[in-house]
C-alpha cells in the first residue's frame, strides 16, 4: 500500500515528460521512448482482460485505429494481466466479433509501468488499473491526461476531438472553446500589450465579445 502511494504521489502530470520503460507487449518488446518515434501516442489502461466493458472499449480503440493513425498517432494498451492472458483475449475478441486488437498491448503483470503513470487508485482497486488516457507529443510531453472509474466506459469521440484539438492548437497557436468540433472557430490569444490591444480592437476580421475574448475561422 506504500509503494502505491509512493507512485500516485510522484505520478506524472500535464507537462511533463512521459517517463520511459521497457515492457512486453503483444506485438513484440518496446521501449517506450522508441516507440513510434515521431508521433503522438495515446496510452490508455483497461482493468482486466476477458470482461466486458473492457471488451468494448479495446475494440473500440480498434475500430478507430485509422483514424488514430491519420492524426500520426499511435495506440498503446495496458493492463495487469499476463502476456498469454493478452493473446488469448485477442484471439477470443477477434472470434467472437471479428474485431482484431492488432494495437499493442502492455502486459504489466508486475504494475511497473501502472504505478510510473498513477494507473492504481488505492480506492478504486489496488490490482487493476484504471481507464486511464494520456496523450503524449512526439517530443514526449504529456499534453492531456484523462480518467475513468472502473464500472463506466470511455468516449471515443471525445478522445478523438481533444486529439484534434491539441493537434490544432499547436498548429495554429490557438485555443478551442468549449465544445469545439474541426471547423468550428477557435479563440485568438489575448493581447499582451497596449500594442496589441490596438491592433486587436482595429481588427474587423475577429468576432469580438470583447477585448479579452475575440474568435477566428481557420
Amino acid at each position: 500500500m506504500e509503494e502505491i502511494n509512493e507512485a500516485l504521489n510522484s505520478m506524472p502530470r500535464i507537462g511533463d515528460i512521459a517517463p520511459d520503460f521497457d515492457a512486453v507487449t503483444t506485438t513484440g518488446k518496446i521501449k517506450f521512448s522508441e516507440f513510434e518515434k515521431g508521433k503522438w501516442k495515446v496510452l490508455f489502461s483497461h482493468p482486466a482482460d476477458f470482461t466486458p466493458v473492457c471488451t468494448t472499449e479495446m475494440s473500440g480503440f480498434a475500430l478507430r485505429k485509422d483514424e488514430f493513425e491519420e492524426l500520426n498517432t499511435a495506440l498503446i494498451g495496458l493492463s495487469i494481466d499476463s502476456i498469454h492472458s493478452h493473446l488469448a483475449w485477442v484471439n477470443n475478441v477477434r472470434e467472437k466479433t471479428g474485431v482484431y486488437l492488432s494495437f499493442p498491448i502492455i502486459a504489466d503483470i508486475d504494475m511497473k509501468v501502472s504505478k510510473l503513470f498513477g494507473m492504481l487508485m488505492p480506492n478504486e482497486s489496488e490490482t487493476a488499473a484504471v481507464r486511464a488516457v494520456f496523450f503524449i507529443d512526439p517530443a514526449q510531453k504529456i499534453r492531456l491526461i484523462m480518467y475513468y472509474p472502473l464500472n463506466v466506459g470511455r468516449n471515443m469521440d471525445e478522445i478523438l476531438r481533444a486529439l484534434k484539438a491539441l493537434q490544432f492548437s499547436d498548429n495554429h497557436k490557438v485555443a478551442m472553446p468549449l465544445n469545439w468540433q474541426p471547423g468550428d472557430k477557435v479563440i485568438v490569444p489575448p493581447p499582451k500589450t497596449l500594442s496589441e490591444l490596438e491592433a486587436r480592437n482595429a481588427d474587423n476580421t475577429l468576432e469580438k465579445v470583447d477585448f479579452y475574448l475575440a474568435k477566428k475561422s481557420i
